[in-house]
């Protein structure tokens, strides 16, 4: 998988993937005003090549390409380059937002949009994604930085899961943001709306299904059987926990 990386005297690079020549305008010029550096698209063949030559940080992906899945797009960013992806569609299905977030975007904001709100929810997601701070200047000596639990390790500074035969599983920025959460918090039942408020930085509305999409993707990763979960349990009317010990190293 590739990663991208964050340049020092360069602007952050965003990409912007619409059929709609007005709309991707439209954002680049605001998004540009706002210090990014900004790409035009409107397939998904041209995102594929700008990824493979310049790979963006972050992708503002619409869905309702014509003759095109933007599902399968997203499935292939989330296969083969770590970046963030925000889905910004006219689809406010229910359905088609568990579909995305089951795909692994990191938000789904639909249109029309508020340009500042959206700015501020790209900045949510790239600091989450942001490249650990190198040394340990910026972090407590005491900090622990690996987790581990049920025979799995978090690595919180490499943002990366190892399974018990050593292999690494490859998470979201969603999932490894939820599973940090549950496993700093070890044994405690966290509810919906402080998980969302700690992974993706806001309020979750009486009908926002994101954590339990999360929740169920990572259970798919983690369990021997995600049906009858050991590791990620539900409390009814309450929230999640993570049942087995953690060790901090």
């Amino acid at each position: 998988m590739q990663a991208f990386g964050f340049g020092v005297t360069t602007s952050i690079h965003l990409a912007v993937l619409d059929d709609e020549a007005d709309i991707t305008v439209l954002l680049a010029n605001y998004l540009q005003g706002q210090g990014f550096r900004v790409s035009q698209l409107h397939s998904g063949s041209s995102l594929m090549t700008l990824m493979a030559r310049d790979a963006p940080a972050l992708v503002l992906l619409d869905l309702g390409l014509p003759g095109e899945d933007g599902f399968a797009i997203a499935r292939q960013l989330r296969e083969h380059w770590r970046c963030g992806l925000v889905i910004v569609t006219g689809r406010g299905d229910a359905v088609d937002k568990v579909v995305g977030l089951e795909v692994g975007a990191d938000d789904y904001v639909t249109k029309p949009f508020d340009l500042r709100e959206l700015v501020a929810r790209i900045k949510a997601v790239l600091r989450r994604i942001a490249p650990a701070a190198p040394a340990a200047a910026t972090r407590d000596a005491a900090e622990p930085t690996r987790l581990r639990f049920a025979q799995w390790q978090l690595d919180t500074a490499a943002r990366r899961l190892v399974n018990p035969l050593g292999e690494e599983v490859a998470l979201t920025t969603g999932e490894f943001d939820l599973l940090k959460t549950l496993a700093t918090h070890p044994g405690r039942v966290l509810s919906r709306d402080f998980l969302l408020e700690r992974t993706r930085g806001r309020e979750g509305g009486p009908f926002d299904r994101t954590i339990d999409v999360q929740v169920g993707r990572l259970r798919r990763k983690l369990e021997d059987d995600p049906n009858n979960p050991q590791i990620i349990k539900s409390v009814r009317g309450a929230g999640y926990l993570l049942a087995p010990k953690v060790e901090a190293t």
